[in-house]
């Protein structure tokens, strides 16, 4: 991962910035996954929501929140019936990496 990105190595904060931002990906993918598809699409599906995602926590955000937006996400963005306890659960995890 370093050698990829010799910046990282020598800048403690952005190495960890990078390490929560792939974190947030991954819970994304396997965790989150409204549309019930990571076993067959292409693995960055849910890669444009990182960001966001990524600046509400690192913006300090609260749970309730963060989770608000996933739910929006789900239930606006992509058509999908939401669970709110989902996206809580979600959000858990995501917070328990920072």
């Amino acid at each position: 991962m370093f050698a990829q990105n010799t910046k990282l190595k020598y800048n403690l904060t952005s190495a960890m910035d990078f390490l929560l931002y792939k974190k947030i990906d991954d819970i994304l993918w396997f965790d989150w996954d409204p549309i019930g598809i990571n076993e067959f699409a292409p693995r960055n599906e849910y890669q444009s929501y990182v960001p966001e995602i990524f600046d509400l926590v690192k913006a300090n955000a609260t749970r309730q929140q963060i989770a608000e937006r996933l739910f929006k996400l789900q239930t606006d963005n992509m058509g999908m019936n939401g669970s709110m306890e989902n996206c809580l659960t979600v959000v858990e995890k995501i917070l328990g990496s920072k």
